[in-house]
């Protein structure tokens, strides 16, 4: 079964739901075997070079939103830190720094359902500066926008648009109250209007099964994002899914490769949380089909060197890929 869907997929075919959720059955050397062929496509599609993309959390926490995972929500008691929106000297700074590093992007994320348009009037000099000062490709993590505000985030250097979907359609109402499904579809298409490239993805481990993730994996082929980010959800004091158990490292392996071969095509970015999901494991999640890394720190939580994770695919015979 395996081979047959390999060659359909190398042949620039889709997989349809029902072979995508016969995947989602397969346990013990058949995941080995699952693995095998998720690298077999992606060394097809993209060879062996992985893009680094690191984030700045340039304006954190009181969020109005209820986002269950979310340590920057108003709506929970965390300890993740409040401040405004930071200055252009610290972005700037930090921009250089991942740059130097190896960061072939970068992006500025800001708490809140949507950014406030003091902040939207600054952030767009700040992209300027960035654009100016750095060779970096920059992306913009700002909540919930139209195609306005998308026109003026690309006229001011910015070249891609991230807005997870967190969850599929089904599962989102567990997930989040205070807006809509639809909202965020609505703000990704907004972004492709505007000749944006767009980065939307979710969060694995949030109680939802493996339907759920299947039916997440096919709602982003639909709208044909460019890079599905993959989180999977690092339980946070304060927050509602503070007592979820993530899914152990072979199951996020198992759900990575699943996404590859729905995906064939797309940048699969591992993101938030691989280092206390993967453990150990970390270094296959490349074997099973990520072709590229958020380095560096995340929103509210440390990450791993960039260093070290540039001798991790030095290592396995991968490059940092340069644009």
């Amino acid at each position: 079964m395996l081979n047959k869907l390999k060659d359909k997929i190398l042949a620039g075919n889709q997989i349809s739901a029902a072979e995508a959720l016969s995947l989602t059955a397969l346990s013990g050397s058949q995941v080995y075997e699952l693995l095998h062929v998720a690298w077999q496509v992606t060394d097809h599609f993209f060879g062996t070079s992985v893009d680094l993309c690191s984030i700045i959390n340039a304006k954190s926490g009181r969020c109005s939103e209820d986002c269950q995972f979310c340590a920057q929500s108003g709506h929970f008691q965390t300890e993740a830190e409040v401040y405004p929106l930071l200055n252009l000297e610290k972005i700037l700074a930090r921009a250089q720094e991942m740059e130097a590093a190896g960061a072939n992007r970068f992006s500025l994320v800001i708490s809140g359902r949507d950014p406030a348009q003091a902040d939207f009037i600054r952030i767009l000099e700040i992209f300027q500066a960035l654009k100016k000062e750095t060779g970096l490709g920059l992306c913009a993590s700002l909540g919930i926008i139209n195609e306005e505000q998308a026109a003026q985030l690309a006229a001011a250097g910015a070249t891609t648009y991230h807005h997870n979907l967190e969850t599929c359609r089904n599962y989102f109402p567990f997930i989040c109250t205070t807006h809509t499904y639809d909202e965020r579809v609505q703000t990704i298409q907004a972004a492709r209007k505007a000749g944006l490239r767009v980065c939307s993805g979710g969060i694995l481990s949030l109680g939802e099964s493996w339907a759920n993730r299947v039916e997440l994996a096919f709602e982003l082929r639909e709208l044909q994002v460019d890079s599905v980010p993959l989180n999977i959800l690092n339980p946070l004091k304060g927050t509602p899914l503070a007592h979820l158990k993530p899914m152990n490292p072979f199951e996020v392996l198992k759900a990575i490769a699943i996404f590859r071969l729905i995906l064939p095509q797309t940048e699969l970015r591992l993101c938030g949380g691989r280092g206390p999901a993967l453990r150990s494991l970390q270094p296959l999640a490349f074997p099973a089909g990520i072709n590229a890394l958020l380095v560096g720190n995340y929103l509210t939580t440390t990450g791993g060197t960039v260093a070290e994770d540039v001798q991790t695919l030095t290592d396995l015979g991968l490059k940092v890929r340069r644009t």
